[in-house]
């Protein structure tokens, strides 16, 4: 299953938007809230018994055949009686979440909700449901968005752009599932803890804002959908990883001391060498106390330092129109080196540009690789290229780099320009190339070949590519 992000909102306004798409939005718009209005009301059974009936009042009308007005007055009378019971029914609860860290996209997590029923009636056989937040676009988005491969389709399809909200809609689903694992069966007062699995499919803050109680009818068509009252939570989607190869990366250690120093942050220290006399600006925390007391001045433990290689990250944050998949695909990738920096003693600079330049470091001595994490799950493509930007980021930090991983999303010219300055300016580079076919990247690589070795990884088998590395 594919992470997936919402579309960044486009820069034109809506006025600029036609007439004939406002009307079209407009359908497709309250066309979804009132299927979701029914879903949540209608059970399957239930569903199935109107087709029933309509099925029936057809038969019964067009027909003579024996039995159809008896088989729609009987599910017309199941219907009705299913409708008043689950209407009458009543529950009033409170609840609070108890989420989870961190979540990964598309990884089935289970959190624990305390339930109290505030109400004066018992409550059986009634259900918790997480309802996903509004998954329908906005008006620009809808008109200046393109489905992949829309060119191809008909002009009435291009037209009204159904498709295009389909895909649309399934873009913007935050999770799957968010049903609770059992039925509640609560007197008035009582509390209880259950459980409530669902899947997240795209990275990003999920607000969780809309949790409901299904109270249904005894014959199970139809159910009462009824607000609960509780505090709104975010949940923190991280993104998909994958299993890595152990890369023989390039480059050595610049210089990035790992001993002493860090180990006044973190608790650890380089190899002993000796005791000297204290001079101002030594930590505390290496005085060897026996020999001061012994002698009478302050002495301190001399360590040696350590050096560690220090990495960068290159984000390629420019997806063309209909790349949105290949763009997920490059933060999954950057998202499962930047799990493995705990395995490798070293340190790891994220940089990117999103309306400027954005640099985070990780590793021994800073921040933890979750943090970076919670950064890859929050990034988000920018409309306009700037791969000049991209080079000078890069090049502001070569003197501190040992190598560079540069994740791409497909190759272009403007890419293979990229790739030779950042050569040519003598930064140590891996590449990585996310594409749709790799036949097609692999052509352009062959017309114009780069200084560098370059790995093509395609979308649909990025697992599977990454261990054949």
């Amino acid at each position: 299953m594919t992470p997936r992000a919402p579309l960044p909102e486009p820069a034109t306004p809506h006025r600029r938007v036609p007439w004939f798409y406002r009307l079209v939005y407009a359908s497709y718009a309250r066309g979804l809230s009132i299927n979701q209005s029914f879903r949540r009301r209608l059970r399957p059974a239930g569903i199935g018994l109107i087709l029933l009936l309509c099925l029936s009042a057809v038969l019964g009308a067009g027909t003579k055949l024996a039995g159809g007005p008896q088989l729609f007055s009987l599910t017309l009378s199941l219907l009705v009686v299913s409708f008043a019971w689950a209407w009458l029914r009543r529950g009033r609860v409170a609840a609070v979440r108890e989420l989870p860290r961190y979540a990964t996209a598309g990884e089935l997590i289970t959190y624990q909700v305390e339930v109290s029923n505030t109400g004066r009636w018992a409550l059986k056989d009634a259900w918790l449901a997480e309802m996903r937040p509004d998954p329908r676009p906005s008006l620009s988005t809808f008109y200046h968005s393109r489905e992949p491969g829309e060119e191809r389709r008909n002009f009435f399809d291009r037209l009204f752009g159904a498709y295009r909200w389909q895909w649309l809609i399934e873009l913007n689903r935050a999770f799957e599932g968010g049903k609770a694992l059992g039925a509640l069966q609560l007197a008035p007062g009582e509390s209880a803890r259950i459980g409530v699995a669902l899947r997240p499919l795209r990275r990003g803050l999920v607000p969780l804002d809309d949790l409901r109680i299904l109270l249904a009818d005894p014959f199970g068509l139809l159910q009462r959908c009824r607000k609960v009252f509780a505090p709104p939570a975010t949940l923190t989607v991280l993104p998909r990883r994958y299993r890595l190869r152990p890369l023989p990366l390039v480059g050595t250690a610049r210089f990035q001391i790992g001993g002493e120093v860090l180990s006044n942050s973190i608790g650890q220290s380089g190899e002993f060498l000796g005791l000297r006399d204290y001079r101002p600006g030594d930590s505390l925390r290496q005085i060897h106390w026996r020999s001061w007391a012994r002698l009478g001045r302050p002495i301190v433990k001399e360590l040696e330092d350590n050096f560690l290689p220090r990495y960068g990250l290159m984000l390629d944050t420019f997806p063309a129109p209909g790349d949105e998949v290949l763009f997920e695909e490059a933060v999954s990738l950057a998202a499962s080196f930047a799990a493995t920096l705990e395995a490798h003693d070293s340190l790891l600079d994220l940089m990117f540009i999103h309306g400027e330049a954005h640099v985070f470091t990780a590793g021994r001595g800073t921040a933890k690789a979750e943090k970076m994490l919670e950064v890859l799950a929050a990034v988000e493509s920018d409309p306009r290229e700037d791969f000049d930007g991209l080079w000078q980021l890069v090049l502001r930090h070569r003197d501190e780099l040992s190598a560079c991983l540069c994740v791409l999303i497909g190759w272009c010219p403007q890419r293979a320009e990229l790739v030779r300055k950042l050569a040519r300016a003598g930064v140590e580079l891996e590449v990585f190339v996310i594409c749709h076919d790799q036949s097609a990247s692999r052509q352009l690589l062959e017309a114009d070949p780069p200084p560098v070795r370059i790995h093509l990884l395609r979308a649909s088998r990025m697992q599977a590519d990454l261990l054949a590395l």
